[in-house]
């Protein structure tokens, strides 16, 4: 089983260590390959990155399809293009705050999320209403530090998050903390220990949820929206996706 886990910024360091999480966690016989676009922001903090970080995700997966992967984690928990990417495979396509929340409703009733920024919260805010997890959410709260300062500046980030995951515990009325930013996928068993509750972590959650799904033989349903893209020309820059010829 080969399951390509896309970081959608382009930090090498943030790839390397979500890579490094997705194979702790994967089964004996999984191959995890992690890869980043070329281009891209090199974090992704707002509506507009997430947008342009976007096609990167999608080129990954079409790079992918041409490799013959069998599952895709979009390792951001903003879930960019995760529509977008399930139109053009068979193959399951996980995003990791989807896989988090899921996880997270499992094993207990109401749960709250610790991120990074508070912008982005409320980004996770809409992914909570669109999902259908808003009402087993007590909370998003958010560490307010910049994602790529959980690379530059570890030590003091993981403070920042063990102080937010402790006030989440202490005032939210939860059983679980859900973490939410990719950065944060080698930080769970240590939080587990500093706060006593069990964390879910999306890119762990999202391997081990696309290994279930490959092992059952299901994939991505081709009827209906999530159908292959029609075809079409494309112009300017896009102009290579006028031949896109998705693997069926």
């Amino acid at each position: 089983m080969h399951i390509r886990v896309i970081n959608p910024n382009t930090t090498a360091s943030m790839t390397a260590t979500i890579g490094e999480a997705a194979r702790r966690i994967a089964a004996p016989g999984t191959h995890i390959s992690a890869t980043q676009p070329d281009d891209g922001p090199v974090s992704i903090e707002s509506h507009f990155d997430e947008a342009i970080s976007a096609v990167g995700v999608l080129e990954e997966v079409l790079a992918g399809e041409r490799e013959g992967v069998d599952a895709y984690v979009i390792a951001c928990f903003g879930d960019p293009g995760l529509m977008a990417a399930r139109e053009l495979t068979r193959a399951p396509v996980i995003g990791i705050a989807e896989a988090a929340f899921h996880m997270a409703s499992l094993i207990s009733t109401r749960f709250s999320i610790v991120t990074t920024l508070g912008r982005t919260g409320i980004i996770a805010e809409h992914l909570l209403e669109q999902y259908g997890f808003r009402h087993h959410c007590r909370r998003v709260r958010a560490a307010e530090i910049p994602v790529l300062d959980l690379e530059e500046n570890g030590d003091a980030s993981l403070n920042r998050i063990i102080g937010e995951c402790r006030l989440a515990r202490d005032e939210d009325g939860i059983g679980a903390i859900v973490l939410g930013c990719g950065g944060m996928a080698d930080l769970t068993d240590e939080i587990a220990r500093e706060v006593g509750l069990p964390v879910v972590e999306g890119v762990t959650a999202a391997v081990k949820l696309t290994e279930a799904l490959v092992g059952l033989g299901l994939g991505t349903s081709k009827h209906g929206d999530l159908a292959f893209p029609r075809p079409k020309a494309f112009t300017g820059r896009f102009t290579h996706l006028s031949e896109l010829t998705p693997r069926r």
